[in-house]
């Protein structure tokens, strides 16, 4: 009978590092935190009293957070440990030797570079192979690099889970798994990053694509429009659509059509963070989305649960609306600065928002540049600047860690955008929880809302809504179209 533990073998691998101690444990925490489904605990280089320590506790880490506990190469450590398993490297104990000590259980897994090896383990008794290297790597010098199309072969061959290893990062996760991967083994681009929780998160949400829908899970923190254009009501027409299960923490109430905001009714920050926490404790929301967060209170206890939670944040810095309305008071743009940017994955600012930010003019793509690296040393991951406030292109600018994208569109001559920031933010935290990388979820997005605005009904008097529907239908026919 196949265990419940064996049931789990799918998802984000994540295999440790040389750290030693509480620097160890911190960073499994915080990987676990961000999703990661099975933790290998490998270390080669301290004393069997020393692993035995370090495998005990890391075991107990993982049976908080409902993960696999996988012991690297030695059985009776995993015994010891109360592990769920162990894995085998293919000059290592036999596995009929392994499942003699181990019982029947418990899980073995095995390394494997070609299909005879799989199939071996496979026949041998192992609950799931792993394969690699399936692209070049730095972590082992002797590395066979073996690809994609070994990766699928072997899928083809056995039946039981197959893990890949080596050389994947974040960009590649997708392609790896549409090739028959179940699980994603990584070592350093989790581990080495100053936010594994993060890192663990954007890898983890892309085996959503293998999800019915909805696929993901989006909270969105922000105010009411009565005039259903943007904020709460944009964010949950354009997770909906773009096929995520939308969530929402509502922070102000607002009295507004398109001409513009009659008034705003804040809600107490206490109700506010009861809202988070009934919505955070019980649906376990996987990308959280901000926009009007209105006051310095609100900002620094949405910072709070987002340090606490291990969640991608997409925050949309919402401070004046089209009418030329404040929505985010003046003391809560410092805390912005100083607690909700360094929890920041994704943020979004317009350039008067970006200038208002960083105290840096923006007139070109070099400004836009220049104020997005800023933003990054203030603490956001990534940034993405809006540049529809220049002349010309409407281009965008994402700076994904060092990297620099270009996003050009032609701009559309157009009265109806209310709701564009909103929309488009809530686009990109849709599409990340529905498995897509930051690149192509911002890409995406893009499209989504120059569609949008191409085909907004051109209702009301003044800034008009844009079209969602009409946008999403589109988008979601070329994705699914590209999906094998």
């Amino acid at each position: 009978m196949v265990s419940s533990a064996k049931d789990k073998l799918t998802g984000l691998y994540v295999i440790t590092d040389g750290s030693r101690g509480e620097q160890l444990f911190a960073k499994v925490h915080a990987a676990l935190q961000g999703g990661t489904a099975i933790v290998q605990y490998r270390a080669k280089e301290c004393s069997a009293a020393e692993q035995q320590s370090e495998a005990k506790q890391l075991a107990a880490l993982c049976r908080e957070a409902g993960a696999l506990f996988i012991i690297n190469d030695d059985p009776h450590l995993a015994i010891d440990c109360q592990a769920d398993g162990v894995h085998l490297g293919q000059q290592d104990m036999a596995i009929a030797e392994a499942r003699i000590l181990l019982g029947p259980d418990k899980i073995i897994g095995t390394s494997n570079r070609s299909v005879e090896q799989a199939v071996a383990s496979q026949q041998a008794g192992a609950d799931y192979v792993a394969v690699g290297s399936i692209y070049r790597t730095g972590s082992k010098s002797d590395a066979v690099h073996i690809g994609l199309e070994t990766l699928r072969a072997i899928h083809e061959a056995i039946n039981i889970p197959l893990v890949a290893i080596g050389g994947i990062d974040r960009d590649r996760v997708g392609e790896v798994i549409a090739a028959g991967a179940d699980s994603i083994a990584l070592i350093s681009a989790v581990m080495a990053d100053p936010a594994p929780a993060l890192a663990a998160r954007e890898i983890a949400l892309q085996f959503n694509r293998c999800q019915p829908v909805p696929r993901g899970r989006v909270l969105t923190v922000a105010g009411s429009d009565s005039g259903g254009g943007a904020g709460i009501q944009a964010d949950l027409k354009t997770i909906t659509l773009l096929g995520s299960y939308g969530m929402s923490v509502i922070t102000a109430l607002t009295a507004q059509n398109t001409c513009g905001v009659r008034g705003i009714h804040p809600v107490p920050a206490a109700f506010v963070d009861e809202q988070l926490a009934a919505v955070l404790e019980d649906l376990a929301p996987e990308v959280i989305k901000t926009g009007m967060l209105l006051d310095a209170t609100i900002v620094r206890l949405v910072a709070e649960r987002l340090k606490q939670h291990g969640l991608l944040a997409v925050v949309d810095p919402v401070m004046i609306a089209k009418g030329g309305a404040p929505l985010l008071r003046k003391e809560a743009i410092e805390a912005c600065r100083k607690e909700l940017l360094p929890q920041t994955y994704l943020l979004t600012p317009n350039l008067p928002e970006a200038v208002e930010l960083t105290d840096l003019p923006v007139h070109n793509e070099a400004d836009m540049e220049r104020a997005g690296r800023r933003l990054q040393e203030l603490g956001a991951r990534n940034v993405l600047l809006k540049g529809g406030h220049l002349d010309g292109e409407a281009i965008d600018l994402l700076l994904d860690g060092e990297t620099l994208y270009r996003l050009p569109a032609k701009r559309i001559d157009c009265r109806n955008t209310h709701g564009t920031g909103c929309t488009s933010s809530a686009a990109i935290a849709a599409l990340l929880a529905g498995g897509h990388p930051l690149p192509q979820a911002v890409a995406l997005a893009k499209e989504f809302i120059t569609e949008a605005i191409r085909t907004a009904p051109d209702l009301g008097a003044g800034h008009g809504p844009v079209n969602h529907f009409a946008a999403a239908q589109k988008l979601m026919s070329k994705i699914h179209r590209s999906e094998p």
